[in-house]
């Protein structure tokens, strides 16, 4: 693709993220963390990209968060040295991986069992754990505070690993669209966290960090005064998720747009795009029409390929249609690249550098 090209000009269904936007919401997320004294460490699991996960980098954060081993891997390879993996790596194979990248770059890496420790603490010696703390989703963590010190004492008996701190991310909570309603319920995770904290340090166990928190509860965790870290991902594009949320802190806009092509228009009240299930995540509801079709226009899944706008005025065959994901997180895993836009052209293109790496 030679740029600059109008945005109009590219093949759709094409994933868009607004560079100016992006920008704003990186720099604002980076003020907030600064103003509260808290490090920030954005979950690349957001958009899986060397470049993104550089830039936030640049503006101040400590590092970088990854899901699964192989997306902290790709983005390593990408340049970016500082990685926190948020889930287990448990199998004898991935843990011969985790201590090879560890090697390689500043890792850590969540633990919530303690013959996991043993494993980790014979393979990769020198590594930072954390103790993954079960907020009431019986996910991954550990589910007691005795059980928090059971698996510390666990790590010391290694020998071999360092126990950096302790990870609680409520990610049930961060979509409650009341703030009261949010808010009520993080202040009661975070008073059940300073039991765990409390009988930690009552075993004589330091926890010299605290991470988690998400963009719906930032705000409200670093007004806590536990976290120390903060691990926000979807901050950076928003989507309709959020957009429904009343959330607190700073003012964040959508960055993350798909956008598609009216392929039929031949019903009346009804024209055809092509952007389907292979196009956006199906877990949240449908996306929102943004621009290119009259305001109320409604969307809605039709197939693999294609989805249904519905409304008065609609646009006309061959017409460019915007739409905002629902959940933007499994929308960007299903393309292999961002296009990237200033004012209404198409300046550059960035790879989804981790994409499908779920292993």
């Amino acid at each position: 693709m030679t740029v600059p090209l109008p945005r109009r000009d590219l093949a759709t269904p094409a994933l868009i993220v607004d560079r100016a936007a992006l920008t704003r919401n990186i720099a604002a997320m980076a003020a907030f963390a600064e103003a509260q004294g808290v490090a920030l460490r954005p979950h690349a699991k957001t958009h899986k990209s060397g470049e993104i996960a550089r830039r936030q980098i640049a503006a101040g954060a400590a590092g970088i968060c990854c899901a699964k081993l192989a997306e902290a891997e790709a983005l390593a390879a990408d340049g970016v040295a500082n990685i926190h993996l948020t889930s287990p790596v448990v199998t004898p194979a991935a843990i011969e991986r985790l201590a090879a990248l560890s090697r390689r770059i500043a890792l850590s890496v969540v633990i919530d069992h303690p013959d996991n420790a043993r494993a980790i603490g014979a393979a990769a010696g020198g590594l930072t754990v954390f103790i993954d703390v079960d907020p009431g989703s019986h996910r991954t963590g550990v589910t007691s505070a005795a059980a928090a010190v059971a698996l510390a004492r666990a790590i010391a008996a290694t020998g071999t690993l360092v126990l950096g701190g302790v990870q609680f991310y409520c990610g049930s909570h961060q979509h409650i669209q009341s703030l009261a309603e949010r808010r009520a319920a993080i202040v009661e995770r975070t008073d059940y966290l300073r039991g765990v904290l409390d009988a930690l340090g009552d075993a004589g166990f330091a926890v010299p960090i605290v991470t988690g928190g998400g963009t719906g509860t930032f705000a409200i965790d670093a007004s806590l005064g536990l976290f120390t870290e903060l691990q926000v991902g979807s901050y950076i594009f928003l989507d309709r998720e959020y957009v429904d949320c009343e959330l607190a802190g700073p003012r964040f806009e959508p960055a993350l747009f798909v956008d598609a092509t009216v392929v039929s228009a031949n019903t009346p009240g009804m024209v055809t795009i092509d952007a389907g299930l292979k196009a956006f995540a199906t877990d949240a509801g449908v996306p929102v029409v943004l621009a290119g079709a009259p305001d109320g226009s409604g969307y809605a899944f039709t197939g693999d390929e294609h989805g249904a706008l519905r409304g008065d005025g609609l646009p006309q065959l061959g017409a460019r249609v915007s739409l905002m994901p629902p959940h933007c997180d499994p929308t960007v895993n299903l393309y292999d690249r961002y296009f990237v836009l200033d004012g209404g052209m198409i300046v550059d293109s960035w790879p989804v550098t981790a994409r499908g790496c779920s292993s």
